[in-house]
């Protein structure tokens, strides 16, 4: 028991007393991990990001950059921005060794800001809506101004403009990556492209509302219309199934090539020509008139006799 106390009296002072305030309000280090700290991994490599937004990792941004990173799908030496204190910082976090930045994703060099030829600028905005930080002021065909001091030097300005009249001039002399960029500057530059984020999205949102909008108003006339005039050809029509309607029509038609044919037969015995052949009428033949009159009678069509030939009548009386 005297050992223990001790032992006890032998700590310092801060861990005997919780409030001491050494022990208190320490802040967070992005590049150590703690097991208390709700963040996740593609959090803390985005923490060490400088937030320039310029996707010469390959990715549409930090944060996608820091997602890759986490997920071991991208390399932690794709950020030229960073430069080589940015590797040495997602290495010491990943703990991995510290390796050269990647050429094909761009070089170390002192930050540029981009500068704008007033002469040439046709108000276009184009560098606007490239533009991941809002760094750019403007209006359309009126002259656009770059603010110098929210400007990450991503170069994503330059290609869209039509009349080349952006410029990126370097403005940190010999100082490049970290040194030429500080942990302020990177973490205004992440709201502000968070910001401009959320803009955008609410503006997508509220088009499709509006289009949604348009496209019901449109229909409904439309649907309207359809749906009156489907009432109105059902209340023309009679009561009946669609088989009843389909039979009737079949009828009609039978019954209309009946009558022509009665009609023809008429008109040849005016003129004194009969059917030949109508004494001597094999088997065969006669069995096939008979199935006609049979398939006749069955459907429903009677026959006519009234429209027989005058050799029928003479033959029959």
């Amino acid at each position: 028991m005297q050992a223990l106390a001790l032992c006890v009296c032998a700590l310092p002072d801060q861990v005997q007393n919780p409030a001491h305030p050494r022990s208190r309000h320490r802040p967070p280090r992005p590049d150590v991990a703690n097991v208390n700290d709700p963040k996740t991994l593609a959090d803390r490599i985005e923490d060490l990001l400088p937030q320039t937004q310029c996707t010469k990792c390959g990715y549409d941004g930090c944060r996608p950059y820091a997602e890759a990173v986490a997920a071991g799908t991208a390399n932690y030496n794709q950020c030229p921005p960073g430069g080589l204190e940015g590797v040495e910082r997602l290495a010491k976090l990943l703990g991995k060794p510290v390796i050269p930045i990647n050429p094909d994703n761009g070089v170390e060099r002192p930050r540029p800001v981009a500068f704008i030829d007033e002469q040439l600028c046709i108000g276009c905005t184009l560098c606007m809506q490239a533009c991941p930080v809002d760094a750019i002021v403007g209006a359309p065909k009126q002259m656009h101004t770059i603010v110098k001091d929210q400007c990450t030097g991503c170069d994503l300005c330059v290609a869209p403009c039509p009349v080349d009249c952006i410029a990126m001039i370097p403005v940190t002399g010999e100082a490049t990556g970290w040194d030429a960029w500080t942990q302020q500057q990177a973490d205004e530059a992440r709201v502000r492209h968070d910001r401009r984020a959320a803009r955008q999205a609410a503006e997508r949102n509220a088009a499709e509302a509006r289009a949604a909008a348009r496209r019901a108003a449109t229909s409904a006339p439309q649907a309207q219309a359809a749906q009156d005039a489907a009432v109105q050809a059902s209340a023309a029509q009679p009561a009946g199934s669609p088989a009843d309607d389909a039979e009737a029509k079949k009828k009609a038609i039978i019954q209309a090539a009946l009558e022509r044919a009665r009609r023809k037969k008429a008109e040849l015995a005016e003129q004194g020509v009969g059917p030949r052949n109508v004494e001597h009428v094999s088997a065969d033949v006669q069995a096939q008139i008979d199935a006609a009159e049979a398939r006749r009678k069955r459907i429903g069509i009677e026959s006519n006799t009234s429209d027989s030939s005058p050799d029928d009548d003479k033959s029959a009386r």
